[in-house]
């Protein structure tokens, strides 16, 4: 089966790995068709007989063995990603402003009460709406100025998570 790893904050500050050290990791755990794609920690492969659960736990524990860096990671199939963009609430934003659309991808189903309580504390611009285990954010000002991200903090929500904006996750499931 083919499998998308998304791995949290990659090449961000001092949470540096070049996509050769990413790709090599997956390797030497014995997967095939490895393919790394942007410099974002995000990586395409072939792993049959595995599960989601196995896949995440194997490849963060071969991060950290193997390059130090220990990384939330997160693993999609093309059926789930494929879900994931049919189910976008947002497609006016999606083909004007494919950048400023994000889906934050969680292990977890979504529950309402943090999002309820971001509704309590935040009055930003952006427009949430949760889908099972993801989040879709429209960032109309884009994400640099926005606020949302303390307000999510302040509002308990689910820490272990990543995000890929629109272009990004296309290029991801188009690569499966």
């Amino acid at each position: 089966m083919r499998w998308a790893a998304m791995l949290r904050g990659i090449n961000l500050g001092k949470r540096q790995l070049k996509s050769a050290e990413l790709k090599g990791v997956v390797e030497g755990l014995g997967f095939t068709d490895v393919r790394t794609l942007l410099a974002s920690g995000n990586v395409v492969f072939t792993a049959p007989g595995r599960d989601a659960a196995g896949l995440e736990a194997e490849i963060h524990h071969a991060l950290k063995e193997e390059t130090g860096l220990e990384s939330e990671v997160f693993v999609r199939t093309k059926d789930q990603l494929d879900a994931v963009v049919a189910a976008n609430p947002y497609p006016d934003v999606a083909r004007e402003r494919p950048a400023s659309l994000v889906v934050m991808f969680h292990r977890d189903d979504i529950l309402a009460a943090p999002l309820d309580r971001i509704a309590k504390c935040y009055d930003g611009p952006e427009r949430l709406h949760r889908h099972g285990r993801d989040l879709f954010i429209d960032f109309p000002d884009g994400q640099a100025r926005s606020n949302l991200g303390p307000a999510m903090a302040r509002a308990k929500f689910p820490r272990a998570s990543t995000a890929r904006n629109w272009n990004t996750l296309l290029k991801i499931r188009d690569a499966l």
